[in-house]
This record gives C-alpha cells, sequence and structure tokens, in this order.
C-alpha cells in the first residue's frame, strides 16, 4: 500500500489558562500537522510543536522543512517499508527533531491502521494505564492551592509543580501542599534547569522530608556532572530532561557514575516514537527508570508518546497532560482519561478521530 498525499499545515491552538515555567509564560501554542495519506484512503496523523529553546528548531522550521521538496520522495513508497522510509527522513532531518517526529508520528498512525492494530500493541504492550500528573506553573501559594484543589475534584492525584524562580517559595508550596493533602497526593517537581547546586541542596533538603516523588532538570544543562557531587539516593529521584535530548544523550548518561536515576522521554526532543524506544533501550540495562513527557502539544503527538511509554515494561511516571488546556485540537480519542489514569482507547493506530 503505498502513499498517495501528503498534507503539512500549522495550527496555533489557544490554552484554556496561559501558565508560567522559569523562563516564560505561555498563552497559545503553535503545533505543525502531517498528515499521510495511503492508496485505499487510510490517513496517518502526526504532530509537533519542538521547543525552539531546547531543540533549535520551531514549529515553522518544521513546516518549512515538511514543505520542502525532499518530502515529495514520501510519495509512492510502500507504508509497509515505513522503517526505510524512516531510516531516509531521519538521515535528511537530522538536526530537526520536531520535523521528525511529525513524519515518525504520521507513519506509524498509518501504519498501524494498515495493520489494523494499534502501536503500542505492534511493539508489545507492557502497562495497560498509569495515573498522569498534571501541571501547576509557577505562581503564589494561595494559587497553587486552588489549583491543586481544582485537579483533585477532577480525580488527579499527581501534581508536577513547576519550580525554579525562588527556591524559598518553592519550598513553601510543596511543604504548603504536603500539610494540606497529606499522602493523598503524589508530589513531582520540575525546576526547568532553574536552580544552582546549592539551590538545588537547600530544595532538597526540605522537600525530602515532603516527600517529592522526583525532581525534574533541576541545573542548567551542560552542569551534570555538578550533580555527581551529590548522594547516589539524591541522584536516583532526579529525571534528565533538557539533558536528554536523543539516544546519544542517553548512553552518555547512563555510564557510571550517573547523574540522573529518570530519564524524561520527550517525543518532541528526540524525533518521534522510534527514537524514543531507542533511549528507552539504553536506559532499561543501566536500571534508569523512564518518565515520559510532552511540550503543549496536540492529542495526536501525546497519544503517540503513551503508545511508545506503554511498551516499555521500566516506564515507572507519565507527564501527559500537553492536550488538556488546549481550547480546540484537530482530533480526539486517542487515549481515555479515568480518575486521572490514562490508557490507549485500543484503536487501530493511535486511535485517532480526525475532526472535519
Amino acid at each position: 500500500m503505498r502513499i498517495k498525499l501528503i498534507r503539512p499545515y500549522l495550527r496555533n491552538l489557544a490554552l484554556t489558562k496561559p501558565y508560567t515555567i522559569a523562563y516564560q509564560t505561555t498563552s497559545d501554542v503553535e503545533n505543525v500537522f502531517l498528515e499521510i495519506e495511503l492508496d485505499n484512503g487510510i490517513i496517518g496523523i502526526g504532530a509537533a510543536n519542538p521547543s525552539p529553546d531546547v531543540v533549535g528548531e520551531s514549529p515553522e522550521q518544521a513546516l518549512d522543512n515538511l514543505q520542502s521538496d525532499w518530502m515529495t520522495r514520501l510519495i509512492g513508497q510502500d507504508i509497509r517499508q515505513f522503517n526505510g522510509i524512516l531510516n531516509s527522513v531521519n538521515q535528511q532531518f537530522s538536526a530537526s527533531p520536531g520535523t521528525l517526529a511529525a513524519v515518525d508520528i504520521a507513519l506509524h498512525d498509518a501504519f498501524g491502521q494498515y495493520l489494523d492494530i494499534p502501536i503500542v500493541a505492534f511493539y508489545g504492550q507492557a502497562i495497560q494505564s498509569l495515573p498522569t500528573s498534571v501541571t501547576i506553573g509557577i505562581m503564589d501559594v494561595a494559587a497553587t492551592l486552588d489549583e491543586a484543589a481544582e485537579y483533585y475534584k477532577q480525580g488527579f492525584r499527581v501534581l508536577k509543580v513547576k519550580t525554579g524562580l525562588n527556591v524559598e517559595e518553592d519550598i513553601e508550596r510543596i511543604v504548603k501542599l504536603r500539610e494540606l493533602y497529606g499522602h493523598d497526593l503524589t508530589i513531582r517537581v520540575d525546576a526547568n534547569q532553574g536552580y544552582s547546586l546549592p539551590d538545588l541542596q537547600r530544595f532538597y533538603s526540605v522537600s525530602d522530608k515532603a516527600t517529592v516523588e522526583l525532581i525534574e532538570q533541576p541545573l542548567p544543562e551542560g552542569q551534570d556532572s555538578d550533580l555527581l557531587t551529590l548522594p547516589i539516593e539524591t541522584r536516583r529521584i532526579l529525571a534528565a530532561d533538557e539533558s536528554l535530548k536523543g539516544p546519544k544523550a542517553a548512553l552518555e548518561l547512563a555510564s557510571q557514575p550517573q547523574p540522573f536515576g529518570i530519564y524524561n522521554i520527550k517525543l518532541m526532543k528526540c524525533g518521534g516514537i522510534r527514537s524514543a524506544l531507542n533511549i528507552a533501550t539504553i536506559a532499561e540495562p543501566a536500571g534508569i527508570s523512564l518518565f515520559w513527557g510532552c511540550n503543549d502539544e496536540s492529542r495526536v503527538s501525546i497519544t503517540a508518546a503513551l503508545h511508545a511509554a506503554f511498551a516499555c515494561r521500566h516506564t515507572r511516571y507519565i507527564d501527559l497532560d500537553g492536550s488538556f488546556d488546549l481550547a480546540e485540537d484537530i482530533v480526539s480519542g486517542g487515549f481515555v482519561v479515568e480518575n486521572g489514569y490514562m490508557r490507549p482507547t485500543g484503536g487501530s493506530g493511535l486511535g485517532l478521530v480526525r475532526h472535519p
């Protein structure tokens, strides 16, 4: 079954509420989409929202790549050879993970629909469901507690709290959450590279007592070796994010002594499902747990990440709330959320339903 058409386009998707992290405030997001249509009418959908600050590629640049003359080479190729197609795409766009992710996801979706099985089943489903964390941006204590209460009412029991601007205020927010909810909530922290090593040591001295499950990318990328001064017990709950862009970085960070005990895998950093699974393969024998994250993304790429995550038996955590606050999207379906737990729908490919 051959590829008949490719259709890339850009959509600016509004958020229902803006949020703040250590270095910016966001109120809407641009996602690039790619539709791959086969001769029999099957349409695979891919999407990407790469972060220029992290990977050096914007959605607009990804769109330019997807509209390039080179991409027309996909037309006429056999979807059954999708791994070979991905090999050539990876070679052409090796420095453009957003471009790679959009193509990778669209090809997987089309291939899964062609086989009439979910992508997670194609790779071997190891996990049926997990609770996702939902994100609270940087805000004052009162606003943090208000937002936590709203998520709690919705059935979510895992929070990821953004920190990194003021360590003392960060500590106050975490301590107040723990005092209010006891152990009814699991608390994760994402410092977004906002701490110095003394900040991290100060935060950990308190957060350890407040039972923080993990701390994501506390120091700026490039300072990972500084983490080796910390006890191994501390490093086991640290998650690499911006430092982990692909399999090469995964291999380097897996060497002993390890600065991180957890890998945060994002399809937008590494270039899609196949590259993500390569990272996962490196992590498993190194004893590193998997934590699957996202940007503000369409349900398309969130679903792709969920399928990849559930095909890995050493996945321990998911933070796949990136589509929850979108005011609009181009698809529905893909996954179900019940009492904070996420699972794929079981539909073929990614199980997405395209909107007219």
